[in-house]
């Protein structure tokens, strides 16, 4: 009994795990890594509050369900902590070791426009690692004959906000570059985006150019503060000049941003 018990729950757990991941969802696996009892035993806390599996123990479960949400809000891929470190009364539980482990989609960044900029960035993204999305409604912009890296998805689009609203989803995990060739297209791009909500936004251009942008969205009724949440002009500031350099200068910031990085020089201690 006791198997077929435990081949059902671990279905339940995979179909569990499935759903995060296929719906854009956020959760952390808590797993037993040390401890008297229960040790390999696994709790999957989505960021909604709904849990699967369990340590056998409701007050266990229940401790580790409040230390995930912090576990989450701080971005760490992986933490190892002490039960008494989180939840001291348990003192049954004392010395045990739980692992934390962050659950989300792959890592995504769509870039919105395939011109030097946009290619170079694609091409970065994909090679720090993450997903790539390269969206251009100029069919010759993204032929794979420009772009033979095969993980590099390329996408014609007939309409910027139907295929950003496929692409981008729930905007979970999603950071979208917007790089395209003109005020029209970025306002297209930027209307169809927000709508998304993705977890990074960032518009190239002038602060003459991306203000222009930013006050047509706030004439056609886009709230203010999702409008101030828009990356314009999009990078940090490294003094970049060439299409590489400036590629260079958002991707560190779509990664500052993910990570929770402050984008300041790591020396600066020495001079203050």
């Amino acid at each position: 009994m006791s198997g077929a018990h435990d081949t059902n729950s671990s279905a339940q757990f995979t179909r569990a795990v499935a759903r995060v991941l296929g719906e854009g969802l956020l959760a952390a696996l808590a797993t037993v890594v040390e401890a008297p009892r229960g040790v390999g035993a696994k709790v999957l806390i989505e960021a909604g509050g709904e849990r699967t599996g369990s340590t056998g123990d409701a007050a266990l479960d229940d401790a580790l369900a409040g230390q995930a949400a912090a576990f989450l809000s701080s971005r760490a891929e992986t933490a190892t902590l002490k039960v008494e470190e989180f939840a001291p009364a348990l003192a049954e539980w004392r010395g045990a070791r739980v692992m934390f482990e962050r659950v989300e989609p792959e890592p995504h960044v769509v870039v919105c426009g395939a011109g030097h900029v946009g290619a170079s960035l694609a091409r970065l993204a994909r090679a720090v690692g993450y997903r790539v999305t390269l969206v251009d409604d100029r069919a010759d912009f993204v032929a794979r004959e420009r772009f033979p890296e095969q993980e590099i998805e390329l996408i014609a689009a007939s309409s910027w906000a139907g295929a950003l609203e496929r692409v981008v989803g729930s905007g979970r995990g999603v950071s979208v570059a917007v790089v395209t060739r003109g005020h029209n297209e970025d306002e297209e791009c930027l209307s169809a985006v927000l709508r998304s909500r993705p977890d990074y936004v960032g518009m190239i251009g002038s602060r003459r150019r991306t203000n222009i942008v930013l006050a047509r969205l706030r004439e056609s009724g886009f709230d203010e503060e999702l409008l101030r949440q828009v990356r314009a002009p999009i990078g940090l500031d490294i003094g970049a000049v060439s299409p590489e350099e400036v590629a260079l200068s958002a991707l560190a910031e779509i990664v500052a941003h993910r990570r929770g990085g402050a984008g300041r020089p790591l020396s600066t201690w020495r001079r203050e």
